[in-house]
């Protein structure tokens, strides 16, 4: 068969299972139609001839017919060749005037024909958008995973795309079922079911966008914080619930038992914020027991193989030769319905027997649930006892962080009020150059008037000046008149001359006339001068008294900014000095220290700025205007003096009386309040301002002296002789320890015999080599000291360096003390475990106790070292044998104690059942009463701990 027959056939076909999938009868479209349609666009490998063939029907003229094509057009972009989707892309366009037709009509199919669309196209750009999904939506975790690229951003869009998608399911389905009002008592009339169709592909869809939001919320939320995914959790909670209504109103519903197996949903939506809860999270599964879907090359080559076969018998059946069917087709037709549906039945058991093992496994999963929940309440309840614990320390960082909060707040009404301050600045400094600009129009304006006004008496006196010439040109004309009359008088008898003088006269006359219009002309133009003269006069008044009454209300408000600029600058100093107040009485302060001679130059600094104040107070009160430097002096006076009572603090933290300490604290406290009331007084203008500036300067003075008695009594206290008096101590301390366990390994050997030889050996050996190691650890800790004196006291004597260094050197005394004791006490526990009436525990705690002192000196000594000594890296080499050696005693210890246990074991044997019951009694109550006694232990350990701590932080002090 040519391609062209072919291509026609294809089309032939597809026109006719389209024309019946459409048919206007209001019946849900049949199952064979569509799935002709599908097989059409494998065998084209194309949507094309399905879209040309689907669009020429009377889809906005019969509501039925439209509605059936988005059901139709459904099931093809789900199930058809993978081409059918980005083809489809050019037809969107249409789809949406489609949806716009029939969003007129609102009531019954009209409203979800729209609705219908509308989920089409956003499925359409959701392919769009992620192409490496197949229309049926099925992709597995790897596959899930790859179109997301690992990449946070590409799952948050993700997931927004899918509850778009899920919101347009979910309106779909609410309308439709909005829309069985008449149908419910029967779901199973035609009418009913042509609306109830669609929601299968629907389902399929929501089924698949619930599991993959689910897994992509889960990825979010381990790499995201939770609050910004909150947006996201409140979406899917609700389209879980709104979902979940929608699956329970399908399951009992008679049409869809046989059509569709729903999913079932948890009674809950899953936590996100638990990761774990992944773990137990169940894929809901859809089944559609008639049908399987078409996804893969195989398929897609038997249909085409089984469409040639089809179009055969098709040809003969539409033909039969004559144009009659015949039998044997029609007995090989109904044979082949037989068999398929044997084969239809063979596969819904099939079905229903792996439903029923899914179910089975579900509730032995559930059944394990509930065993390993009552496993963790059990937990849970053994961990009240810590939670009960943790509860005071849980309060005691509740009320600091509520101090601290406090503090934050502080600092931000702080800042707000200096903004409000820079916002005032800045406006009225804009003011002002507008102001400044205004001022230099309105002069510009008055020099041209001025100009225009002198043009104007420029031209006045050019006027004149024509008059008065014009003036004497009369004058002269009279004369010459008066002379014509005296030469007629006398010249009477020359009529020529006569004449001529007439003639003269004449012209005269009319220069005159001329003469006297121009005067008139220019008298005119004198007048209209004059006029525009007195405008301008009247018009550079008006402005002058506005320009006037602009620069007095400048002033104004400038002078009301300034003041309230002042202002604000002494209750941000206020504030400063309140936050200062709340920071040395904040107990978080007293790990803080300061020296003597440090707080010094701060109280230097503080009067200094106190002397700045007082001047700038001064010129303040002679001159208000004049009140910048007081400005800069307030914020300066309070930041210092802030600095100064924080350091102040922290110098009476470093006094080894606690009395004297709490003294400089309380001065402390009214220096604050002393600081308080004199910026106060600067507020109100209080006449007592300078008394109260001598009284601030008097506190700063009686501090510094406090501080230094406090610096004299610690300097009187000869820190480096102690230094190298503990440090002797210690070595002989270890020395003598060292040799007396020898005496005591030598007399084991000589006496013992057996296991008590075997266990005093190995117990007395390990201890051998714990001393041997912190021998060497004590000597490479005496090297680095020497080389740490060498290099940081210049031209002081070691003992001068240890008390200028005095808490690194009370450190070193501590370290030492503390190897001391340690050493003694692994003596005695050693001593009485070889003589039989020692515990290996006491022999464990004294090798710890000793290793964390020896780290504490290795610390001590570290803290000042050169982190390139080699005498620095000998030490850390010291410190790890120095472990290694301690675990080895431990080891022994357990490890003998196990030899003794084990050679003890009671021989149970000769028991009777009785006396078996007894002991077994009797040992219950002595686990009973040693874990009481483990308990009462510990907290009489917790005890000594807290108590050691607090005599340590005294002496230290």
């Amino acid at each position: 068969m040519s391609p062209v027959s072919r291509s026609a056939k294809l089309l032939d076909q597809q026109n006719i299972s389209i024309s019946k999938a459409l048919n206007p009868t209001e019946t849900p479209v049949k199952e064979k139609h569509v799935r002709s349609a599908i097989i059409g666009t494998y065998q084209e490998k194309s949507g094309a001839i399905f879209w040309m063939t689907i669009l020429r029907q009377p889809l906005q003229e019969n509501r039925i017919v439209a509605w059936k094509f988005c059901h139709v057009v459904h099931k093809v972009l789900r199930e058809g060749h993978p081409r059918v989707i980005s083809e489809s892309q050019r037809h969107k366009g249409k789809l949406e005037d489609i949806g716009k037709m029939w969003q007129h009509l609102r009531e019954g199919y009209g409203r979800l024909i729209h609705l219908y669309i509308r989920l089409l196209i956003t499925k359409l750009d959701f392919h769009n958008r992620n192409p490496d999904l197949p229309g049926n939506l099925q992709v597995t975790n790897d596959e899930l995973e790859a179109i997301g690229e690992n990449d946070i951003n590409i799952y948050f869009q993700m997931a927004v795309e899918m509850f778009d998608y899920m919101d347009d399911i979910l309106t779909l389905q609410h309308a439709v079922f909005g829309s069985l009002d008449l149908y419910k008592s029967n779901s199973m009339t035609p009418c009913g079911q042509c609306r109830l169709a669609p929601l299968i592909p629907c389902i399929q869809d929501a089924s698949q966008l619930y599991d993959y939001s689910v897994k992509i919320l889960f990825k979010l939320h381990g790499a995201l914080p939770a609050d910004t995914l909150i947006g996201h959790r409140d979406r899917f909670s609700k389209q879980f619930h709104d979902l979940k209504t929608f699956y329970n109103t399908i399951k009992h519903m008679q049409y869809f038992k046989h059509l569709i197996t729903i999913p079932a949903l948890p009674e809950n939506p899953p936590n996100f914020l638990i990761q774990s809860e992944l773990r137990t999270y169940v894929t809901p599964v859809v089944v559609l027991p008639q049908e399987e879907p078409i996804d893969s090359d195989t398929t897609v080559d038997s249909l085409i193989d089984t469409s040639d076969t089809n179009s055969i018998i098709g040809d003969q059946l539409d033909t039969g030769g004559n144009g009659s069917i015949s039998p044997d087709v029609l007995a090989e037709r109904d044979s082949l319905i037989d068999h398929l549906h044997h084969e239809n039945g063979r596969q819904r058991e099939e079905l229903h027997r792996f439903l029923s093992e899914h179910q089975r496994i579900v509730g032995e999963l559930k059944h394990h649930i509930r065993e390993l929940e009552s496993v963790i309440s059990a937990k849970n309840d053994e961990l009240m006892q810590q939670k009960q614990i943790n509860s005071n320390i849980n309060k005691q960082n509740a009320d600091i962080k509520l101090k601290i909060t406090e503090l934050e707040d502080k600092n931000r009404l702080l800042d707000e009020k200096f903004e409000k301050f820079k916002k005032v600045y800045s406006k009225l400094r804009e003011e002002h150059i507008t102001l400044i600009r205004k001022k230099a129009e309105v002069d510009k304006q008055l020099g041209g008037i001025k100009i225009a006004q002198e043009q104007s008496e420029r031209r006045t006196l050019e006027a004149e000046q024509r008059l008065q010439e014009l003036l004497q040109g009369q004058a002269t004309a009279d004369q010459e008149a008066q002379r014509v009359a005296q030469a007629r008088s006398e010249l009477d008898d020359v009529r020529k001359q006569f004449d001529q003088s007439k003639t003269e006269n004449l012209a005269l006359i009319a220069k005159i006339d001329f003469i006297s219009s121009e005067k008139s002309v220019a008298e005119g133009d004198l007048h209209d001068l004059l006029a525009q003269k007195e405008e301008l006069d009247l018009r550079i008044s008006e402005l002058q008294t506005e320009i006037e009454k602009n620069r007095i209300q400048s002033k104004t408000d400038f002078d009301s900014a300034y003041y309230e600029l002042l202002l604000n600058s002494i209750s941000c100093a206020e504030s400063i000095i309140q936050n200062a107040t709340a920071a040395i009485e904040n107990p978080a302060i007293s790990a803080l220290t300061c020296t003597a001679d440090y707080l010094e130059t701060l109280g230097t600094s503080g009067i200094t700025s106190l002397t700045d104040l007082e001047s700038s107070y001064k010129i303040y009160e002679a001159e208000p205007k004049e009140g910048k430097s007081l400005i800069r002096s307030v914020i300066n006076v309070a930041y210092t003096l802030a600095i100064y009572l924080i350091h102040a603090k922290s110098t009476s933290n470093t006094s080894t009386d606690i009395s004297f300490g709490d003294k400089i604290f309380d001065e402390c406290k009214s220096l604050a309040l002393l600081i308080s009331s004199m910026l106060s007084n600067i507020k109100e203008k209080s006449p007592s301002t300078f008394d109260q500036i001598e009284k601030v300067k008097a506190q700063i003075n009686l501090i510094f002296t406090m501080a230094n008695t406090l610096s004299k009594t610690r300097d009187n206290v000869d820190v480096g002789n102690l230094v190298e008096n503990e440090l002797q101590s210690m070595d002989k301390a270890i020395e003598e320890a060292a040799n007396r366990i020898q005496e005591m390994l030598d007399k084991s050997r000589a006496d013992d015999s057996g296991l008590k030889l075997e266990v005093n050996g190995k117990i007395l050996d390990s201890c051998t080599d714990l001393m041997k190691a912190i021998r060497k650890l004590v000597k490479k800790s005496r090297l680095l000291q020497t080389e740490i004196v060498a290099q940081g006291k210049g031209t002081v004597s070691a003992t001068e360096f240890y008390k200028r260094n005095h808490q690194w050197s009370e450190g070193l005394i501590s370290a030492a003390k503390a190897i001391a004791m340690g050493a003694n006490f692994l003596l005695e526990a050693a001593d009485k475990v070889v003589l039989g009436n020692g515990k290996f525990e006491q022999l464990v705690v004294a090798s710890q106790g000793i290793a964390a002192s020896t780290a504490q000196l290795v610390v001590a000594s570290r803290v000042k070292a050169n982190r390139n000594s080699t005498n620095l890296t000998a030490l850390s080499e010291a410190s790890r044998e120095v472990t290694q050696a301690t675990g080895s005693v431990v080891a022994t210890a357990k490890s003998c104690s196990q030899l003794i246990e084990e050679n003890d074991d009671l021989d149970m044997s000769g028991l009777s059942l009785h006396q078996a019951k007894r002991l077994e009694m009797e040992a219950q109550v002595r686990v009973l009463e040693l874990e009481q006694a483990l308990e009462t232990e510990r907290l009489r350990l917790a005890a000594l701990r807290r108590h050691h701590y607090q005599m340590a932080g005294e002496n230290d002090g």
